[in-house]
């Protein structure tokens, strides 16, 4: 099955966020093994600010020590590697960034025609998560604000209109807040195309809200670095598609 059409499965999944930086053998070890427990079935890897080149190190060593796909989820060009099983090729359409609307993915198009990998045409909406993330400051965009569901709403269904093949609600690595449940559900009523929200996503609680509301794809990036065992609390909540607090 491709990645985007297991991104189309109407039922909720959780996706494991993989910033290279953060992720020696050894933390990657406890990933794949919490991973596995939790059945997880999709891993992105990538970061808007990357200081390493261990991109392609990481990439393989999942690929060798798992089945699950691998996603490159790109900050730029260069963060794109044919050993990975498929791309988000993000297009920032809440901002009014011409290169990163465009731009970029002239610059990555060539390399993406050569490689192999599965190309996955992406709305990239960044929204506001309570503070200042590192997405936000690279893009040089203003987040969509967390009380406009309309904004984000008219926006995807442009990007739907466009072509973009499914919409990233993205909060930011870090964020204070996720996007919130009103949110997710006002862009779900607009768009039939796939959602994915990222961001701020902290809890089995928020994992299982978003999912209700809606996205096909809960990621799970910075909350799980300190706490592995997290992936499974957050996976069960959004498989069994209930949650009940402090249970």
């Amino acid at each position: 099955m491709s990645v985007l059409n297991s991104l189309s499965n109407p039922k909720s999944q959780l996706a494991v966020l993989i910033d290279p930086d953060k992720s020696g053998i050894g933390h990657l070890e406890r990933l794949l093994q919490a991973a596995a427990d939790g059945h997880i079935q999709h891993f992105l890897v990538g970061g808007s600010l990357m200081f390493t080149n261990a991109l392609q190190q990481t990439v393989d060593h999942l690929r060798a020590n798992t089945s699950v796909p691998v996603t490159l989820f790109p900050g730029n060009p260069s963060q794109i590697y044919s050993g990975a099983n498929a791309v988000l090729l993000l297009s920032l359409i809440s901002g009014r960034n011409a290169d990163l609307l465009i731009g970029r993915h002239v610059e990555a198009a060539p390399a993406l025609k050569q490689s192999h990998l599965e190309i996955i045409p992406t709305g990239y909406i960044l929204v506001d998560g309570g503070r200042g993330t590192t997405v936000s400051y690279i893009s040089n965009t203003t987040p969509i604000p967390a009380h406009k569901p309309e904004i984000a709403a008219a926006t995807a269904m442009a990007g739907e209109m466009l072509g973009l093949r499914c919409i990233y609600l993205e909060a930011g690595s870090g964020a204070l807040n996720p996007v919130t449940t009103e949110m997710v559900e006002a862009v779900r009523a607009a768009i039939k195309i796939p959602i994915i929200t990222g961001g701020g996503i902290k809890d089995a609680q928020k994992a299982y809200d978003n999912a209700k509301a809606g996205a096909n794809w809960i990621v799970v990036g910075s909350a799980i670095e300190e706490n592995p065992l997290l992936i499974s609390e957050m996976s069960h909540a959004i498989q069994e598609g209930s949650w009940v607090k402090n249970a």
